[in-house]
């Protein structure tokens, strides 16, 4: 295995970044790329994202290449599993990277990466199931006292891509724009995206907290709220719509991933839970506040001066389980807690548009 500072010397002509999901994972992983690009600007830049993820990097000016792994394949039986990683690694060997950059860390993208046969191989050591064993290159790191980001920075760095600030780089495309803006033409700023739903039990803010806080923020500064979230999030949607009182709009299942992300880039805020739609808004720039419950903000909280982000403080915070007969969290987490920092975004906003 070659040393660490070999890496900086690198001038790799194709490099391919693995990261198949999830969408914040993917968010939080933007400033690699751009990096990258300033540090190869010649370099052929792929990346390996799941099929559904697509849309939201096919813009990206510092990309030459998505290459989509259709994780749905794992459904039909593990021989057909195993056939369609087969299959996948052969396209990966025939594209020729002499440098795979794994920023998942699982045992499938670990295999992506050695399928590559790439020369250089660079993960983190907190990698999990076995994936360290397929670089050739591991990355020191801190799972716990690191956010995700500047984890991913670290093999900017080793690359010799780190120097310059991180920045997030998400294009919106042109026809998503326009359909957004019509969506919210007629609605009054500040517009404010809510996302109340999350995959996690454990990250759902009560629908009621949503509708107070958002409530709380119209009759000071007046506004609109616009819904946004998965087709599943819709009936927690539905809930916190019903309790909003003032103008509003509900796109939450009805979205394609790029006209989410036009949405969210013609607001003025959002306030939601820890979960792919919050970090697309950060990635696109907008000032964001979030109710962290089971996950901790030092560690995957939205990253950047604009966000306001606040902890519960029981005594199972930061837990990180997905299920929990207690929920205390959401007790204790009240509209109150996340008012100054809610109220702090709106007057911001409020002072610049005066």
């Amino acid at each position: 295995m070659a040393k660490d500072a070999d890496l900086a010397k690198l001038e790799p002509r194709r490099i391919v970044l693995i990261k198949p999901s999830a969408l914040g994972d993917i968010a939080h992983s933007l400033p690699v790329l751009s990096a990258l690009r300033r540090r190869y600007p010649t370099a052929h830049l792929a990346w390996i994202v799941n099929k559904i993820y697509e849309p939201i990097l096919r813009p990206h000016p510092d990309l030459n290449e998505i290459i989509c792994f259709d994780r749905s394949v794992t459904k039909r039986g593990v021989f057909a599993a195993i056939k369609a990683f087969w299959q996948f690694s052969r396209e990966l060997r025939s594209k020729a990277f002499d440098l795979a950059i794994d920023l998942q860390g699982l045992l499938r993208t670990g295999l992506m990466a050695r399928a590559t046969r790439a020369p250089v191989r660079i993960g983190l050591a907190s990698a999990r199931e076995g994936s360290r064993w397929c670089y050739t290159h591991v990355i020191s790191d801190d799972v716990n006292g690191m956010h995700a980001v500047d984890r991913y920075w670290l093999m900017a760095e080793k690359l010799g891509a780190g120097e310059s600030a991180k920045q997030f780089s998400l294009p919106v495309e042109p026809e998503a724009k326009a359909w957004a803006k019509e969506q919210l033409a007629k609605l009054p700023r500040p517009r404010i995206a809510v996302g109340v739903g999350a995959r996690w039990l454990t990250k759902r803010w009560p629908p009621e907290h949503f509708a107070s806080l958002v409530n709380e923020g119209m009759a000071k500064f007046g506004g609109s709220a616009i819904l946004v979230g998965t087709p599943d999030e819709k009936p927690l949607a539905d809930q916190a719509a019903a309790a909003i009182t003032g103008p509003k709009l509900n796109v939450t299942g009805t979205t394609t991933l790029p006209q989410l992300a036009a949405m969210l880039s013609e607001c003025d805020l959002m306030v939601g839970n820890d979960t792919g739609p919050l970090h697309l808004a950060v990635a696109l720039g907008r000032p964001v506040v979030a109710p962290f419950t089971c996950t901790r903000i030092r560690r995957t909280g939205p990253y950047g001066p604009a966000s306001r982000s606040v902890e519960t403080t029981v005594w199972c915070a930061g837990s990180y389980l997905k299920t929990c007969d207690r929920l205390e969290c959401m007790r204790e987490l009240t509209p109150s807690r996340l008012w100054p920092s809610f109220e702090e975004v709106l007057t911001a906003w409020r002072i610049h548009h005066a």
